[in-house]
């Protein structure tokens, strides 16, 4: 996607495991189509390159850091590289067909930072993804930060791909992907909770040259903020086609449906687009946790020329535009792209197996400072001690929280523990309803953002636990100014000293201030 208005291999396997025929999928598929028998996250199978090749439509790719797309396939996920001395693992999993090995990683890049270098195809096209190179519209792209989106999925932690600005990944060199009009199908789970209105958050067919060739070369799935053809109706973020050169909701550009008002922040979004490549595109999205797909757009290819036919050209792109437009923001767990468009049964199938896995869920340990576990953070000040650290409009806040209090403001008083960013000893908090979101302070006051992978984000998100300064519960220290405390002072959270020029340092009630009731959480 251009970024100005107007211009523009792992090893062979097979598709499916031997026990698991044809005919076992398809009556797989219409009992979850029916919405009978879905599977459990502990048996989730047939996974979706099973379902699309059942249904005639076989993944020519398929990307994911947290889990297997087929029942039988037991390579690598990923490849991270550590900072420490530039050395590379293979990330796989635990168990054929089963879910991301996220320790392996942890213990490979404990006490330095990695990088995502490489995200594998577990098709047997071998359509792998690398750091994308420069093009026409962003120079050479940086890998994400393989720790910045920590996640439970089937009830494992796991992690995703964050992507922030001036990161993305590509394969110009492909086999099997649609070209000069060919039929195809894809979807990814992304998040809106992470998003932005710049060009462009895509997965999907792009150019092989990293540059913008002209209307119809691309065809892939964007998530964002950014109304390229006005009007949008709601906030966002939507799902739109990246067709290049614009970004459509409908064969004019703009929404024609105004029930489209986005996803809103949902945590875990389910994003497809279908295209058969002459005449008809279709989008669709649901939540990743729950429910089906809606359909927000079912029809002819856009009315500007270049489009009917399509001219894709059949490289892979994730995290930019075509032409690697690389301003934009998202978040990625698993994506596949098929050969011709897959039936609405299929696509309804798949949608059951990815709410079956469980995004988001809890990760089984509640109430502790061990790293995975869920907690809330109570106020032991006599006068709040009703109240909790939450996050309100990216900032934190106290706030009382009561059983009665909704289910938004016990999201957001809840957090997870997570090894400390910059330093394993000690301790970071991530949102529990914005996933790769930790708390960490700027200008001393704590706020709620995206953790970007730069080492001032690591240390300013870092806190490290001693016993409260009043005697009681827990005080966290600032890994980066140790001698600030996280406080609360006037409903606001700041990390202050014992007395300074601040407000907030005041040295009234300090001790209590400062000292912290670690308890259960409200939403686990």
């Amino acid at each position: 996607m251009h970024v100005f208005p107007g211009l523009p291999r792992s090893c062979p396997r097979r598709l499916r495991s031997a026990a698991l025929s044809v005919l076992a999928v398809f009556a797989t598929i219409a009992a979850l189509v029916v919405g009978v028998g879905a599977p459990q996250a502990a048996a989730a199978s047939p996974l979706p390159c099973d379902v699309y090749a059942a249904a005639g439509t076989p993944c020519v790719a398929a990307h994911s850091l947290v889990r297997a797309l087929y029942a039988s396939y037991s390579g690598s996920l990923y490849q991270v590289k550590r900072a420490s001395d530039g050395a590379t693992a293979n990330i796989g999993l635990l168990s054929a067909g089963g879910y991301a090995d996220a320790a392996a990683q942890d213990s490979f890049c404990s006490r330095t930072t990695c990088i995502i270098t490489e995200i594998y195809d577990q098709s047997p096209r071998h359509n792998n993804l690398t750091v994308e190179g420069a093009g026409g519209a962003g120079a050479a792209d940086v890998g994400a930060p393989a720790d910045a989106l920590p996640v439970t999925v089937g009830g494992h932690q796991v992690y995703g791909l964050e992507i922030s600005a001036g990161m993305g990944y590509r394969d110009n060199s492909t086999s099997g992907v649609a070209v000069n009009g060919q039929a195809e199908g894809m979807y990814m789970v992304t998040s809106g909770t992470h998003v932005n209105n710049r060009c462009c958050f895509d997965y999907g067919n792009a150019e092989t040259n990293n540059k913008d060739t002209g209307n119809g070369h691309m065809d892939a799935i964007n998530f964002g903020t950014e109304c390229w053809f006005s009007p949008c109706y709601g906030q966002g973020p939507w799902v739109q086609a990246d067709l290049e050169n614009g970004l459509f909701q409908s064969d004019a550009g703009y929404s024609e449906n105004t029930s489209d008002t986005g996803t809103g922040p949902l945590p875990f979004v389910t994003a497809l687009l279908k295209n058969n490549g002459q005449n008809h595109f279709a989008l669709k999205y649901g939540n990743a946790q729950s429910g089906g797909l809606t359909t927000t757009y079912s029809g002819g290819e856009p009315t500007t020329s270049g489009y009917s036919p399509m001219h894709q050209e059949g490289a892979i792109v994730l995290g930019t535009g075509g032409d690697n437009s690389n301003g934009s923001i998202g978040s990625f767990f698993e994506g596949v792209m098929t050969s011709g468009i897959p039936t609405d049964a299929a696509d309804n199938a798949v949608q059951s197996n990815i709410v079956s896995v469980g995004y988001g869920g809890a990760t089984g340990s509640t109430g502790t400072l061990n790293p995975g576990s869920e907690i809330s953070l109570r106020a032991t000040t006599s006068c709040c001690t009703g109240d909790y650290v939450r996050h309100q409009d990216n900032a934190a806040v106290l706030s009382p929280v009561t059983s009665g209090s909704s289910s938004l403001d016990k999201n957001d008083a809840t957090w997870i523990v997570r090894r400390g960013l910059a330093d394993s000893s000690c301790v970071s908090f991530e949102s529990r309803n914005y996933p790769g979101d930790f708390l960490r302070h700027y200008d001393y006051r704590l706020h709620r953002q995206p953790m970007d992978g730069t080492s001032r984000f690591r240390a300013d998100a870092t806190f490290c636990p001693h016993t409260g300064k009043s005697g009681t519960g827990t005080s966290f220290a600032s890994y980066n100014y140790p001698t600030r405390y996280l406080r609360h002072y006037d409903y606001n959270v700041y990390i202050a000293s014992d007395g300074g020029s601040n407000d907030f340092d005041s040295g009234t009630s300090w001790s209590a201030d400062v000292s912290w009731a670690v308890s259960s959480p409200w939403a686990p």
